[in-house]
Formats: structure tokens, sequence, C-alpha cells
């Protein structure tokens, strides 16, 4: 069963700040719910995971493209 993170989780576990983690689910480089009646957010812990794959990805990439 998946595990579900607050934003403040999330930003605690990136070392960034909690804006920082709403602009991401913002604009959906990391995929969030919302749950209840206040609407909080929720972040499963595997779409975490595949964010930070996907960066160490793109920064590979980023490496690769700047040595030719």
């Amino acid at each position: 069963m998946a595990k579900f993170l607050t934003i403040a989780d999330v930003a605690e576990y990136l070392n960034v700040s909690v804006g920082q983690v709403r602009t991401l689910i913002k604009t959906g480089e990391l995929p969030a719910i919302q749950v209840g009646g206040r609407g909080q957010w929720r972040i499963e812990d595997d779409r975490l995971n595949e964010y930070i794959s996907r960066g160490y990805a793109n920064t590979r990439e980023k490496i690769e493209s700047s040595r030719h």
C-alpha cells in the first residue's frame, strides 16, 4: 500500500521550501492529489521517487549534452 506525504514532508525530504513544493505540484512536475473537505495536498511516495529519478536522468542528459 502506498504511503502519502504532506507538502511539508516533501519539502523537508527535498530540503526545499513548502512554496517550492506547491509550485512543483501546480506545474504538474510532481503529481499530487487533494483529499478531505479542506483539500489538503498529498503526494504518494512512489510519485516523489519518480520525480527524483527524473531529476537524476535530466541532470545526466544535461551533463552528457554539454560534453559534446
